[in-house]
């Protein structure tokens, strides 16, 4: 165990956490939050506080706000405002996630699978949104996506929203960023015979903080990289409006080529307009030369 994260599990000010999860375990306090966050200056003050959340007992209103102060709100000269640790509550109940199960339809995606080319479709259970083809099965990737994601927004929103949310997931873990709990996030390349995709070899980002993990193709790292951007626009393609399911070297390893053994190093070939940008990848997907060719 590092000695920070020992110095975080032995803080003596922290709550435990079954002890924060009572503190919000009530409708008044909910209330409390979702008014703080909801306010349109910040800090609030306690009598404004109180009549947004339309409680007469003065009293009874000051007890359940001193429950929250110091772990989820503030209070300051002017009145009250949220903690961070407030506003993931209230973030957490607006992306319905602790008290929404939606279904959703099947959507058919409109683009054609990697694989066979039929047409993908989008599939959502338990707050995972996958595209998958029906016609073989190849994966084309499955992560979570909170019902919020779905509160009005058409099929096509719906699937635009999932295709930024995986490049923004992805963007954090592989700059060492759990996009869950901003610990470190470690990631290995290795083959798979079971994963979020139909790809075999497989990079996967775990947090050695809360272990939360992402898994990927290793090409889905160069979304963002700005010589694979550029490359795409002097070919006329602007990268960030193509979803990353239609790009076969984000979802694949048929274009990827082990280049080294200890450390690791991946060969990423990419086609544009008969020319190919090779990008040499280390084993925690740094980039570590691009090569340009014709034919």
């Amino acid at each position: 165990m590092s000695e920070r994260l020992q110095s975080i599990q032995e803080c003596g000010d922290c709550v435990e956490p079954a002890d924060a999860f009572g503190l919000v375990a009530n409708e008044t306090r909910l209330s409390i939050l979702e008014a703080l966050w909801n306010a349109e200056q910040s800090p609030v003050r306690f009598s404004d506080l109180r009549q947004a959340v339309e409680m007469r007992d003065s009293a009874q209103f000051n007890y359940h706000l001193d429950k929250l102060t110091d772990q989820f709100v503030r209070k300051v000269d002017d009145g009250y405002e949220l903690r961070h640790a407030g506003e993931k509550v209230v973030r957490a109940v607006l992306a319905g996630s602790f008290t929404e199960h939606p279904t959703l339809d099947p959507i058919d995606v409109g683009d054609p699978c990697v694989e066979c080319g039929a047409e993908l479709r989008a599939i959502y259970d338990d707050e995972q949104l996958s595209i998958q083809c029906p016609e073989c099965g190849y994966g084309h990737g499955e992560y979570a996506f909170p019902p919020g994601g779905l509160t009005d927004r058409t099929d096509d929103e719906i699937l635009s929203a999932f295709d930024q949310r995986v490049r923004h997931l992805h963007c954090l873990a592989k700059d060492g960023v759990c996009p869950e709990c901003s610990g470190r996030m470690e990631t290995t390349i290795e083959r798979a015979d079971e994963c979020c995709l139909g790809s075999t070899l497989t990079a996967t980002h775990r947090c050695s903080q809360c272990n939360h993990q992402l898994c990927s193709a290793v090409g889905l790292a160069l979304l963002d990289d700005s010589a694979v951007v550029g490359f795409h626009r002097e070919h006329g393609v602007s990268l960030s409006d193509q979803p990353y399911w239609t790009l076969s070297w984000c979802v694949t390893d048929e274009v990827i080529e082990l280049a080294g053994e200890e450390p690791q190093r991946f060969e990423v070939a990419i086609e544009q307009g008969g020319e190919t940008l090779t990008v040499t990848l280390g084993d925690d997907l740094t980039v570590l030369e691009t090569e340009r060719s014709s034919g």
